[in-house]
C-alpha cells in the first residue's frame, strides 16, 4: 500500500484546523473582504513527514518560509492571509506564490484566521483594550515632552553595537607638496551623525509576574464597536471595543502603558490637537482596533483613537475634531498577541485535537508503519516566527542637536 496521499493533509494538520476553528471561528471574520481559513493544504507523505509542530507569524514572507523548511514544521498559521484573491497562475518568479509553492513541495501546509481573531471575545481587539487598560507599577512614571537639546556636540562617536554613520572627513593619508597644501580648498564637511539600526518590538510576551504591566486592571467599560452575531458560544463577538474609564487618565500613562504591552518599541507615532501639550491631555475614552483601523473607528467619538494604521487624512481628521490617536505601524498592533495570548491558547486545545484525531486515524483504517508512527507521535509544538516583524523599524538619530521642535 502507497503511503504517500494525494487527496489528504496530514493528521496533525487536520488536528491544527480543528484547533484553530474552535478558537476562532472562520464564521467571525469579515466576509466582505477577508480570506480565512485553510489557505495552503499540502499532502502528507508520511515517509519524510513533518514535525508536529505549528509555526505562528503574522506575515508569511520568504524568510518566515525558509524558517518553518528548516525547522520542518506541519503548520504555519500566518494572521495575514497569503491569499487575498483568486490566482490565474501559480509560478516562482512571484515571491508570494514562490513561497507558496516551496511551503506545498515540503509539506507544509497554510491556516489564516485573520478577522476572526479580531472579532473573538478575548483576541486581538481585547488584547489590545487589556493592554490601554493596564497597570504599571506605582505610581505609574511621568512622561514628558521632549525639549530641544541646548549645546549639543558638533561631532558623535558612533556607539557600541553600531550604527549608519554619514560623515565626509580629509584624506590625509597622502603627503602633498606644499605648493599644493597653500592651494585653497573647498570647505569639507567635518559633521558626524549616527543613526541607530532599526529597531523593532521585542517578540517576548509580558510578564506579568514582574508586575511590569498588569492587564486590564484599571477601572473601566468596555463595548463591542461593530458587534457580529449569530455564532454560537461566541457572544459579545464583533471589530473594535470602545474603552470607558472611570476615571480619566493622562495620555503620557497611555503611552507608557502602550508600550509596555507591545513589546517597549523605541517610538510610535502619536497625533494630538495642535495647541495642545501631551503632558497636560486627560483620556476617558480610547477606540481600539488592531491593524489598519478606520473602517472600524470611523464616527466613533473617542478622546483616543489607538489602532495600527491610519492614513495620514484620516488622522488629520480625527486630531481636527479635537481627537488623540496613537498608531503602531500596522502589523506591531497584532504580533504580540501571538506570543502574549495564541501559542499558550493553541498549545492547550491542540494538544486535544491531536489526540482526538489520533484515535480516529486509528480507528478507520490499516496502518503502515510510517503511518503508525505518525499517529503514535504524541509531540505537540507551537512556537512564534523569529523572523517575522513589521516591515517599518524605527531608525533613531543618536546623541545629534535636535532639529525643529517639540510635539505641541
Amino acid at each position: 500500500m502507497s503511503t504517500y496521499t494525494t487527496d489528504r493533509a496530514s493528521p496533525f494538520t487536520r488536528a491544527v484546523v480543528s484547533s484553530m476553528r474552535r478558537l476562532y471561528p472562520e464564521a467571525l471574520a469579515d466576509q466582505s473582504f477577508d480570506n480565512t481559513g485553510l489557505l495552503l493544504e499540502a499532502p502528507f507523505d508520511p515517509i519524510r513527514r513533518q514535525m508536529n509542530s505549528v509555526l505562528l507569524t503574522i506575515d508569511l514572507t520568504k524568510a518566515v518560509a525558509d524558517e518553518a523548511i528548516e525547522r520542518k514544521d506541519c503548520v504555519v498559521v500566518a494572521y495575514h492571509p497569503i491569499i487575498f484573491r483568486g490566482f490565474k497562475s501559480l509560478t516562482l518568479s512571484d515571491c508570494q506564490q514562490q513561497s507558496i509553492l516551496r511551503l506545498a513541495l515540503e509539506g507544509i501546509s497554510v491556516y489564516s484566521p485573520h478577522t476572526a481573531v479580531d472579532a473573538a471575545p478575548g483576541g486581538l481587539a481585547d488584547w489590545l483594550a487589556d493592554i490601554v487598560t493596564g497597570h504599571l507599577p506605582s505610581p505609574e512614571p511621568a512622561t514628558h515632552t521632549a525639549q530641544p537639546e541646548k549645546d549639543s556636540p558638533e561631532t558623535i562617536e558612533e556607539e557600541e553595537g553600531g550604527g549608519v554613520e554619514a560623515e565626509a572627513e580629509a584624506d590625509a593619508s597622502t603627503e602633498q607638496p606644499a605648493e599644493a597644501k597653500k592651494k585653497p580648498q573647498r570647505p569639507r564637511m567635518s559633521l558626524q551623525r549616527t543613526y541607530s539600526k532599526p529597531t523593532y518590538p521585542s517578540h517576548r510576551p509580558v510578564d506579568t509576574s514582574k508586575a511590569d504591566l498588569d492587564p486590564s486592571s484599571v477601572d473601566h467599560t468596555r463595548s463591542v464597536i461593530s458587534p457580529v452575531t449569530g455564532v454560537e458560544g461566541f457572544e459579545g463577538a464583533g471589530f473594535g471595543r470602545l474603552v470607558t474609564f472611570n476615571e480619566s487618565q493622562p495620555l503620557t500613562h497611555l503611552v507608557e502603558r502602550i508600550a509596555h504591552g507591545v513589546g517597549s518599541p523605541k517610538g510610535f507615532p502619536l497625533a494630538i490637537p495642535q495647541g495642545k501639550q501631551v503632558e497636560d491631555i486627560q483620556i476617558r475614552t480610547v477606540g481600539v482596533s488592531a491593524g489598519s483601523g478606520h473602517s472600524v473607528l470611523k464616527g466613533v467619538e473617542a478622546d483616543l483613537l489607538f489602532t495600527g494604521e491610519l492614513s495620514h487624512h484620516e488622522a488629520l481628521a480625527a486630531t481636527e475634531k479635537g481627537q488623540c490617536v496613537i498608531t503602531l505601524f500596522h502589523s506591531n498592533s497584532e504580533r504580540g498577541y501571538l506570543s502574549s495570548v495564541l501559542k499558550e491558547k493553541l498549545t492547550e486545545v491542540l494538544k486535544e485535537e491531536w489526540e482526538r484525531v489520533r484515535n480516529e486515524v486509528a480507528e478507520a483504517q490499516e496502518l503502515t508503519p510510517e503511518w503508525e508512527d505518525a499517529v503514535k507521535d504524541e509531540d505537540v509544538l507551537v512556537e512564534c516566527s523569529e523572523r517575522d516583524r513589521d516591515p517599518f523599524g524605527v531608525v533613531i538619530l543618536q546623541s545629534s542637536k535636535q532639529e525643529g521642535k517639540p510635539l505641541s
